[in-house]
Protein backbone atom coordinates (compact mmCIF):
# COMPACT_ATOMS: atom_id res chain seq x y z
CA UNK A 1 0.00 0.00 0.00
CA UNK A 2 2.41 2.31 -0.70
CA UNK A 3 1.53 3.77 -4.43
CA UNK A 4 -0.63 6.43 -3.86
CA UNK A 5 -4.00 5.75 -6.60
CA UNK A 6 -4.84 9.30 -6.23
CA UNK A 7 -3.33 12.80 -5.31
CA UNK A 8 -5.46 15.88 -5.56
CA UNK A 9 -2.53 19.23 -5.40
CA UNK A 10 -3.31 22.34 -4.71
CA UNK A 11 -6.47 22.17 -4.96
CA UNK A 12 -8.13 25.82 -4.41
CA UNK A 13 -12.32 26.26 -5.11
CA UNK A 14 -14.23 30.02 -4.53
CA UNK A 15 -17.91 30.37 -4.12
CA UNK A 16 -18.49 34.16 -4.19
CA UNK A 17 -17.37 35.69 -1.25
CA UNK A 18 -16.07 32.43 0.29
CA UNK A 19 -12.63 30.66 -0.12
CA UNK A 20 -14.16 26.63 0.32
CA UNK A 21 -10.36 25.15 -0.65
CA UNK A 22 -7.11 26.62 0.20
CA UNK A 23 -4.62 25.09 -1.34
CA UNK A 24 -5.60 21.31 0.01
CA UNK A 25 -3.39 18.53 -0.86
CA UNK A 26 -4.62 14.95 -0.79
CA UNK A 27 -3.10 11.82 -1.17
CA UNK A 28 -5.10 8.38 -1.10
CA UNK A 29 -2.19 4.91 -1.25
CA UNK A 30 -3.90 2.05 -3.71
CA UNK A 31 -6.19 -0.61 -1.47
CA UNK A 32 -6.08 1.72 1.60
CA UNK A 33 -9.42 2.64 3.50
CA UNK A 34 -8.42 6.55 4.33
CA UNK A 35 -10.59 8.70 6.13
CA UNK A 36 -11.10 11.91 5.71
CA UNK A 37 -12.49 14.39 8.32
CA UNK A 38 -13.14 18.13 9.79
CA UNK A 39 -15.89 19.48 11.31
CA UNK A 40 -18.86 20.73 9.30
CA UNK A 41 -17.90 23.41 6.73
CA UNK A 42 -14.15 22.38 6.42
CA UNK A 43 -14.21 21.68 3.02
CA UNK A 44 -15.14 17.53 2.96
CA UNK A 45 -18.14 17.08 0.58
CA UNK A 46 -16.38 20.21 -1.83
CA UNK A 47 -13.21 18.47 -2.57
CA UNK A 48 -14.75 14.96 -2.96
CA UNK A 49 -17.01 16.88 -5.60
CA UNK A 50 -14.58 18.23 -7.40
CA UNK A 51 -12.93 14.77 -7.45
CA UNK A 52 -16.55 13.06 -9.08
CA UNK A 53 -16.83 15.92 -11.73
CA UNK A 54 -19.35 17.66 -9.67
CA UNK A 55 -17.61 20.95 -9.72
CA UNK A 56 -15.79 20.70 -13.54
CA UNK A 57 -12.57 20.99 -14.17
CA UNK A 58 -12.24 25.07 -14.59
CA UNK A 59 -14.06 25.45 -11.42
CA UNK A 60 -11.39 24.96 -9.37
CA UNK A 61 -7.30 25.58 -9.43
CA UNK A 62 -4.78 22.40 -8.97
CA UNK A 63 -4.27 18.98 -10.28
CA UNK A 64 -6.36 15.83 -9.64
CA UNK A 65 -3.60 12.86 -10.46
CA UNK A 66 -5.10 9.31 -11.01
CA UNK A 67 -2.15 7.12 -10.84
CA UNK A 68 0.31 8.73 -13.37
CA UNK A 69 -2.08 10.95 -15.01
CA UNK A 70 -3.18 14.40 -14.62
CA UNK A 71 -7.31 14.15 -15.13
CA UNK A 72 -9.80 17.05 -15.84
CA UNK A 73 -13.60 15.49 -15.18
CA UNK A 74 -15.86 18.11 -17.05
CA UNK A 75 -18.96 15.36 -15.53
CA UNK A 76 -19.65 12.54 -13.13
CA UNK A 77 -19.63 10.40 -15.94
CA UNK A 78 -15.94 11.41 -16.88
CA UNK A 79 -14.50 10.47 -12.90
CA UNK A 80 -16.81 7.20 -12.92
CA UNK A 81 -14.91 6.07 -16.47
CA UNK A 82 -11.41 6.72 -14.52
CA UNK A 83 -12.95 4.27 -11.39
CA UNK A 84 -14.20 6.76 -9.22
CA UNK A 85 -17.37 6.08 -7.55
CA UNK A 86 -18.98 8.45 -5.10
CA UNK A 87 -21.79 7.57 -2.46
CA UNK A 88 -23.09 10.55 -0.57
CA UNK A 89 -25.24 10.70 2.74
CA UNK A 90 -28.14 11.69 0.30
CA UNK A 91 -28.84 8.35 -1.72
CA UNK A 92 -29.10 8.99 -5.55
CA UNK A 93 -31.65 6.07 -6.19
CA UNK A 94 -34.55 6.26 -7.90
CA UNK A 95 -37.40 5.57 -5.75
CA UNK A 96 -39.90 3.83 -8.08
CA UNK A 97 -37.44 1.69 -10.08
CA UNK A 98 -36.22 -1.33 -9.03
CA UNK A 99 -33.52 -2.43 -7.92
CA UNK A 100 -31.73 -3.56 -11.56
CA UNK A 101 -32.76 -0.60 -13.06
CA UNK A 102 -31.11 1.51 -10.92
CA UNK A 103 -27.41 -0.03 -10.13
CA UNK A 104 -27.06 0.23 -14.06
CA UNK A 105 -29.33 3.22 -14.54
CA UNK A 106 -27.03 5.71 -16.91
CA UNK A 107 -24.93 2.64 -18.18
CA UNK A 108 -27.46 0.46 -19.26
CA UNK A 109 -26.70 -3.20 -20.87
CA UNK A 110 -27.59 -2.66 -24.42
CA UNK A 111 -28.45 -5.64 -27.10
CA UNK A 112 -27.58 -6.08 -30.88
CA UNK A 113 -30.33 -3.96 -31.45
CA UNK A 114 -29.56 -0.80 -29.15
CA UNK A 115 -32.55 -1.81 -27.14
CA UNK A 116 -31.71 -3.10 -23.00
CA UNK A 117 -30.98 -6.76 -22.53
CA UNK A 118 -32.86 -7.00 -19.41
CA UNK A 119 -31.62 -10.41 -18.96
CA UNK A 120 -28.32 -9.73 -18.91
CA UNK A 121 -29.12 -6.74 -16.74
CA UNK A 122 -30.82 -8.66 -14.24
CA UNK A 123 -28.00 -11.53 -14.26
CA UNK A 124 -25.52 -8.77 -13.79
CA UNK A 125 -27.28 -6.56 -11.04
CA UNK A 126 -27.68 -10.24 -9.19
CA UNK A 127 -23.78 -10.87 -9.43
CA UNK A 128 -23.27 -7.59 -7.69
CA UNK A 129 -25.61 -7.68 -5.29
CA UNK A 130 -23.71 -10.65 -4.48
CA UNK A 131 -20.50 -9.39 -4.29
CA UNK A 132 -21.96 -6.69 -1.45
CA UNK A 133 -23.54 -10.07 0.68
CA UNK A 134 -27.10 -8.99 -0.20
CA UNK A 135 -29.63 -11.38 -1.08
CA UNK A 136 -32.15 -9.91 -2.91
CA UNK A 137 -34.39 -9.92 -5.82
CA UNK A 138 -32.78 -7.37 -8.46
CA UNK A 139 -36.78 -6.84 -9.12
CA UNK A 140 -37.65 -5.49 -5.99
CA UNK A 141 -38.43 -1.40 -6.05
CA UNK A 142 -36.11 0.63 -3.74
CA UNK A 143 -38.87 2.06 -2.32
CA UNK A 144 -39.97 -0.93 -0.52
CA UNK A 145 -36.11 -0.92 0.92
CA UNK A 146 -35.03 0.10 4.31
CA UNK A 147 -32.14 2.59 4.40
CA UNK A 148 -29.38 0.47 5.02
CA UNK A 149 -30.48 -1.60 2.32
CA UNK A 150 -30.55 1.02 -0.51
CA UNK A 151 -26.73 1.82 1.23
CA UNK A 152 -25.71 -1.42 0.16
CA UNK A 153 -27.51 -1.42 -3.52
CA UNK A 154 -25.45 2.02 -3.81
CA UNK A 155 -22.18 0.19 -3.59
CA UNK A 156 -23.51 -2.71 -5.54
CA UNK A 157 -23.73 0.01 -8.19
CA UNK A 158 -20.37 1.40 -7.79
CA UNK A 159 -19.10 -2.51 -8.24
CA UNK A 160 -21.22 -3.04 -11.30
CA UNK A 161 -19.18 -0.09 -12.44
CA UNK A 162 -15.94 -1.39 -11.54
CA UNK A 163 -14.59 1.40 -9.04
CA UNK A 164 -11.19 1.72 -8.10
CA UNK A 165 -11.71 4.53 -5.60
CA UNK A 166 -14.63 4.14 -3.90
CA UNK A 167 -16.01 7.28 -1.67
CA UNK A 168 -18.31 6.76 1.44
CA UNK A 169 -19.78 10.53 2.44
CA UNK A 170 -21.27 9.56 6.20
CA UNK A 171 -21.79 6.03 5.16
CA UNK A 172 -23.56 5.14 8.46
CA UNK A 173 -25.12 7.89 9.54
CA UNK A 174 -28.78 6.19 8.86
CA UNK A 175 -27.58 2.80 9.88
CA UNK A 176 -27.82 0.06 12.61
CA UNK A 177 -25.20 -1.43 14.43
CA UNK A 178 -25.46 -4.24 12.70
CA UNK A 179 -25.64 -2.66 9.39
CA UNK A 180 -22.70 -0.84 10.22
CA UNK A 181 -20.95 -3.45 10.69
CA UNK A 182 -21.77 -5.67 7.38
CA UNK A 183 -20.79 -2.43 5.61
CA UNK A 184 -17.58 -2.67 7.68
CA UNK A 185 -16.61 -5.84 6.37
CA UNK A 186 -17.33 -5.25 3.10
CA UNK A 187 -14.96 -2.48 3.31
CA UNK A 188 -12.59 -4.79 4.50
CA UNK A 189 -13.10 -7.02 2.01
CA UNK A 190 -12.95 -4.17 -0.99
CA UNK A 191 -9.35 -3.19 0.64
CA UNK A 192 -8.03 -6.76 0.38
CA UNK A 193 -9.37 -6.90 -4.08
CA UNK A 194 -7.46 -3.71 -4.00
CA UNK A 195 -9.97 -1.28 -3.96
CA UNK A 196 -9.26 1.75 -2.14
CA UNK A 197 -12.02 3.47 0.16
CA UNK A 198 -12.09 7.13 0.85
CA UNK A 199 -14.15 7.54 4.21
CA UNK A 200 -15.75 10.40 5.43
CA UNK A 201 -17.78 10.59 8.50
CA UNK A 202 -18.16 12.84 12.20
CA UNK A 203 -18.56 9.54 14.37
CA UNK A 204 -14.92 9.34 15.39
CA UNK A 205 -15.19 5.86 17.05
CA UNK A 206 -15.90 4.50 13.52
CA UNK A 207 -13.07 6.49 11.90
CA UNK A 208 -10.07 4.63 14.50
CA UNK A 209 -12.26 1.00 13.67
CA UNK A 210 -12.08 0.78 10.32
CA UNK A 211 -9.33 3.81 8.70
CA UNK A 212 -5.77 2.60 7.95
CA UNK A 213 -4.97 6.66 7.62
CA UNK A 214 -6.54 9.83 8.60
CA UNK A 215 -6.45 13.35 6.61
CA UNK A 216 -7.72 16.07 8.82
CA UNK A 217 -8.95 19.42 7.02
CA UNK A 218 -9.42 22.51 9.12
CA UNK A 219 -11.41 25.64 7.53
CA UNK A 220 -10.81 24.21 4.15
CA UNK A 221 -6.99 23.53 4.61
CA UNK A 222 -4.99 20.47 4.88
CA UNK A 223 -4.04 20.13 8.82
CA UNK A 224 -2.22 17.09 8.26
CA UNK A 225 -2.53 13.25 7.30
CA UNK A 226 -1.60 10.71 9.77
CA UNK A 227 -1.10 6.53 10.61
CA UNK A 228 -4.03 5.48 13.18
CA UNK A 229 -1.47 4.40 15.50
CA UNK A 230 -0.41 8.46 15.69
CA UNK A 231 -3.71 9.61 16.74
CA UNK A 232 -6.07 9.34 19.80
CA UNK A 233 -9.55 10.17 19.49
CA UNK A 234 -8.96 13.53 21.75
CA UNK A 235 -5.80 14.45 19.63
CA UNK A 236 -7.38 14.00 16.61
CA UNK A 237 -10.67 16.43 17.88
CA UNK A 238 -7.76 18.78 18.66
CA UNK A 239 -6.31 18.75 15.30
CA UNK A 240 -10.22 19.62 13.97
CA UNK A 241 -10.85 22.23 16.31
CA UNK A 242 -7.60 23.79 16.04
CA UNK A 243 -7.37 23.84 20.00
CA UNK A 244 -5.79 21.83 22.92
CA UNK A 245 -9.06 19.81 24.06
CA UNK A 246 -9.16 20.27 27.85
CA UNK A 247 -13.05 19.10 28.48
CA UNK A 248 -15.55 17.36 25.63
CA UNK A 249 -18.31 17.92 27.26
CA UNK A 250 -19.60 21.71 28.61
CA UNK A 251 -20.42 21.44 32.40
CA UNK A 252 -23.68 21.12 33.89
CA UNK A 253 -24.72 23.17 36.63
CA UNK A 254 -28.15 21.69 37.10
CA UNK A 255 -28.62 19.17 39.43
CA UNK A 256 -30.48 15.90 39.35
CA UNK A 257 -32.78 16.48 42.62
CA UNK A 258 -33.22 20.15 41.67
CA UNK A 259 -35.40 18.87 38.44
CA UNK A 260 -36.92 16.44 40.60
CA UNK A 261 -38.78 19.38 42.38
CA UNK A 262 -39.95 20.72 38.96
CA UNK A 263 -43.36 20.01 37.92
CA UNK A 264 -44.52 17.54 35.20
CA UNK A 265 -44.19 19.31 31.99
CA UNK A 266 -45.49 16.58 29.60
CA UNK A 267 -47.17 13.22 30.51
CA UNK A 268 -48.11 10.42 28.71
CA UNK A 269 -50.69 8.28 30.55
CA UNK A 270 -52.35 4.89 29.77
CA UNK A 271 -51.44 5.56 26.16
CA UNK A 272 -52.51 2.19 24.09
CA UNK A 273 -52.60 2.68 20.23
CA UNK A 274 -53.35 0.08 17.49
CA UNK A 275 -51.20 -0.91 14.14
CA UNK A 276 -52.37 1.13 11.14
CA UNK A 277 -52.11 -1.67 8.98
CA UNK A 278 -53.04 -4.96 11.24
CA UNK A 279 -56.05 -3.48 12.60
CA UNK A 280 -56.28 -6.02 15.18
CA UNK A 281 -52.88 -5.46 17.03
CA UNK A 282 -51.54 -3.59 19.71
CA UNK A 283 -48.84 -1.59 18.61
CA UNK A 284 -48.40 0.44 22.04
CA UNK A 285 -49.63 -0.98 25.03
CA UNK A 286 -50.62 1.28 27.96
CA UNK A 287 -47.04 3.23 27.58
CA UNK A 288 -46.75 5.71 30.64
CA UNK A 289 -44.20 8.50 30.72
CA UNK A 290 -43.46 11.99 32.21
CA UNK A 291 -40.72 14.90 31.51
CA UNK A 292 -40.48 17.43 33.94
CA UNK A 293 -39.53 20.67 33.31
CA UNK A 294 -36.16 21.55 32.59
CA UNK A 295 -35.44 17.61 31.62
CA UNK A 296 -34.42 15.87 28.96
CA UNK A 297 -35.34 12.71 28.54
CA UNK A 298 -33.95 9.73 26.44
CA UNK A 299 -36.38 7.36 24.54
CA UNK A 300 -34.02 4.02 24.05
CA UNK A 301 -34.62 0.69 22.41
CA UNK A 302 -34.27 -1.71 19.38
CA UNK A 303 -35.67 -1.06 15.98
CA UNK A 304 -39.02 -1.66 15.68
CA UNK A 305 -39.31 -0.85 19.49
CA UNK A 306 -41.99 1.51 18.57
CA UNK A 307 -39.95 4.92 18.98
CA UNK A 308 -40.94 6.48 16.23
CA UNK A 309 -44.41 5.22 16.25
CA UNK A 310 -45.14 6.99 19.76
CA UNK A 311 -43.97 10.46 18.83
CA UNK A 312 -46.03 9.88 15.51
CA UNK A 313 -49.06 8.27 17.42
CA UNK A 314 -49.01 11.84 19.70
CA UNK A 315 -49.28 13.79 16.72
CA UNK A 316 -52.02 12.25 15.64
CA UNK A 317 -50.82 10.85 12.28
CA UNK A 318 -49.75 6.55 13.30
CA UNK A 319 -51.85 4.05 14.37
CA UNK A 320 -55.82 4.14 16.03
CA UNK A 321 -55.48 5.41 19.46
CA UNK A 322 -57.46 2.82 21.66
CA UNK A 323 -57.53 5.12 25.05
CA UNK A 324 -55.00 7.24 26.89
CA UNK A 325 -54.56 10.98 26.83
CA UNK A 326 -51.59 13.73 26.95
CA UNK A 327 -50.89 15.96 29.39
CA UNK A 328 -49.36 19.43 29.06
CA UNK A 329 -48.51 21.25 32.40
CA UNK A 330 -51.27 19.12 33.98
CA UNK A 331 -53.77 20.00 31.23
CA UNK A 332 -55.18 17.34 28.91
CA UNK A 333 -54.84 18.37 25.08
CA UNK A 334 -56.20 17.48 21.95
CA UNK A 335 -54.10 15.00 19.55
CA UNK A 336 -56.42 14.39 16.43
CA UNK A 337 -53.89 16.37 14.15
CA UNK A 338 -50.67 17.62 13.84
CA UNK A 339 -52.15 21.27 14.22
CA UNK A 340 -53.50 20.40 17.69
CA UNK A 341 -50.57 19.34 19.01
CA UNK A 342 -48.26 21.97 17.52
CA UNK A 343 -50.98 24.57 19.06
CA UNK A 344 -50.37 23.29 21.99
CA UNK A 345 -46.93 24.08 22.17
CA UNK A 346 -45.41 20.71 21.45
CA UNK A 347 -43.36 20.12 18.25
CA UNK A 348 -41.52 17.03 16.65
CA UNK A 349 -38.47 16.79 14.74
CA UNK A 350 -38.79 13.98 11.77
CA UNK A 351 -36.24 11.37 11.55
CA UNK A 352 -36.75 11.59 8.07
CA UNK A 353 -35.66 14.90 7.13
CA UNK A 354 -36.31 15.33 3.62
CA UNK A 355 -39.94 13.64 3.56
CA UNK A 356 -41.34 14.56 6.32
CA UNK A 357 -39.72 17.40 7.86
CA UNK A 358 -39.25 19.73 5.00
CA UNK A 359 -40.95 20.56 1.63
CA UNK A 360 -37.96 20.64 -0.69
CA UNK A 361 -39.37 22.84 -3.53
CA UNK A 362 -39.90 25.61 -1.28
CA UNK A 363 -38.04 28.00 0.51
CA UNK A 364 -36.46 28.47 3.80
CA UNK A 365 -38.77 31.19 4.50
CA UNK A 366 -42.14 29.04 3.75
CA UNK A 367 -40.82 25.84 5.40
CA UNK A 368 -39.89 27.60 8.82
CA UNK A 369 -43.11 29.64 8.52
CA UNK A 370 -45.32 26.47 8.09
CA UNK A 371 -45.62 25.06 11.37
CA UNK A 372 -46.85 28.67 12.66
CA UNK A 373 -49.21 29.93 9.58
CA UNK A 374 -52.35 30.19 11.71
CA UNK A 375 -50.31 32.82 13.64
CA UNK A 376 -50.03 34.99 10.89
CA UNK A 377 -53.43 35.22 9.00
CA UNK A 378 -55.18 38.15 8.69
CA UNK A 379 -58.81 37.71 7.19
CA UNK A 380 -58.02 34.90 5.78
CA UNK A 381 -54.72 35.73 4.20
CA UNK A 382 -50.98 35.23 5.26
CA UNK A 383 -49.63 38.16 7.00
CA UNK A 384 -46.35 38.57 4.47
CA UNK A 385 -44.13 40.95 6.96
CA UNK A 386 -45.14 39.41 9.90
CA UNK A 387 -43.90 35.98 8.77
CA UNK A 388 -40.71 37.76 7.12
CA UNK A 389 -40.02 39.27 10.51
CA UNK A 390 -41.17 35.99 12.39
CA UNK A 391 -38.06 34.06 10.27
CA UNK A 392 -35.54 36.41 10.32
CA UNK A 393 -35.78 36.74 14.56
CA UNK A 394 -35.26 32.60 14.47
CA UNK A 395 -32.45 32.52 12.00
Amino acid sequence: MSQNILEMRSIRKEFPGVVALDQVNFSVREGEIHALVGENGAGKSTLMKILSGVYPGGTYNGDIVIGDNVEIFQSIKDSEKKGVAVIYQELALVKYMNVAENIFLGNEILNNKGLIDWDATFLQAKKALDEVGLPLNPAVKIINLGIGTQQLVEIAKAVAKKARILVLDEPTSALTEKETEHLFGLLRIFRERGITCIFISHKLKEVFQIADRITVLVDGKTKGTYDKAELTEDKLISLMVGRELTRRFPPSNRKAEDIAKNEPAFEIKNWTVYDPELTDKIALNNINLSVRKGEILGIAGLMGAGRTELMLSILGVWGKKSSGEVLLFGNPIVTRTPGDVISAGINYLSEDRKGSGLILIQNVKNNMALPSLYSRLKTGLIDQDAELGAVQQMI
